[in-house]
């Protein structure tokens, strides 16, 4: 039995019923992108940037948010949080920031903001923004810690350093009513199982409200692809290993820090490997069943 909760137990207790994110792609970039850093995405960032094949970008932020709740309330879901989800999404002026975030947030079933970033992109301007919004609204904060380990952001081209994620880390915690949620990759090339545990040990002493956790898996049309298949890089063929190591972690975090997600997903026409990642819920299942 895990320590931790999930973030739908949270949620309910929190708000009194289910809440939803609804994903959000409001036309950002990132620096790896736009050549700040260089021209090359992260080896696994394909050219959506996560956004979700169902999200438009070609509509407006307030479009897209209207679709989405339309749509989820003929599932009985009545309260959302806004998810700014796509590439990095502090990674503009305040001005366009401001637009963008209160353009989700005026709706009456939207309840908070969940803003997913980078954290060479953590600054105090943006964050002066989000720490006004989280006066009214519930705010989380998404990092892509991913590793603490230098060779492994280096190995899959994240262009920030370890230094980048803890300076960031300690910027919002100072703020208050905003919740840090770290993403990891568990199965990043060079790194065991030593590696992995010590992320999971790092980042809770730097004192992180929840986490994502997600497997290495490859989507096409990026580079981790044809590195797969040159052979250069291996996956969690069998999703009972991933479950394994993803358990492990979970173990090593404090009871108090949030489970938002067990794993990576994506569908199975975007698909290379390892195939059962196409399936939402076999790793969660794994993982509370042990």
């Amino acid at each position: 039995m895990l320590s931790c909760k999930t973030v739908g137990e949270y949620w309910k207790e929190k708000f009194g019923r289910k809440v939803y994110r609804t994903s959000i792609d409001a036309g950002f970039t990132c620096p790896n992108r736009d050549g700040t850093k260089g021209r090359q995405p992260c080896i696994f960032c394909d050219e959506r940037g996560s956004r979700p094949h169902y999200v438009e970008p070609s509509l407006s932020v307030r479009k897209q948010v209207k679709k989405s709740i339309k749509a989820l309330k003929k599932r009985g879901i009545n309260l959302f949080i806004a998810y700014f989800q796509a590439f990095t999404n502090t990674y503009a002026p305040v001005s366009f920031l401001r637009e963008k975030y209160y353009e989700a947030l005026n709706f009456p079933e939207i309840v908070g903001i969940s803003i997913s970033t980078r954290p060479d992109c953590i600054n105090h301007e943006n964050l002066d923004l989000i720490a006004e919004i989280a006066k009214d609204y519930y705010t989380i904060i998404e990092l892509g810690i991913q590793s603490v380990h230098q060779k492994s952001l280096d190995r899959v081209g994240r262009k920030h350093t370890v230094g980048d994620s803890q300076r960031a880390v300690k910027m919002i915690k100072k703020r208050e009513n905003i919740e840090l949620v770290a993403h990891l990759i568990i199965g990043l090339p060079g790194e065991n199982e030593e590696d992995i545990i010590e992320t999971a040990d790092t980042i809770t002493k730097w004192g992180i409200d929840g986490v994502k956790l997600h497997h290495l898996y490859v989507v096409k049309g990026t580079v981790l692809e044809g590195e797969y298949k040159k052979g250069e890089i291996k996956v969690f063929e069998d999703p009972f290993e991933y479950a394994t190591i993803a358990t492990k972690v979970i173990q090593h975090l404090s009871p108090s820090i949030i489970i938002h997600r067990f794993s990576g997903y994506a569908p199975k026409e975007e698909l290379v490997a390892p195939l059962w990642t196409s399936n939402r819920h076999i790793a969660r299942q794994l993982i509370l069943g042990q």
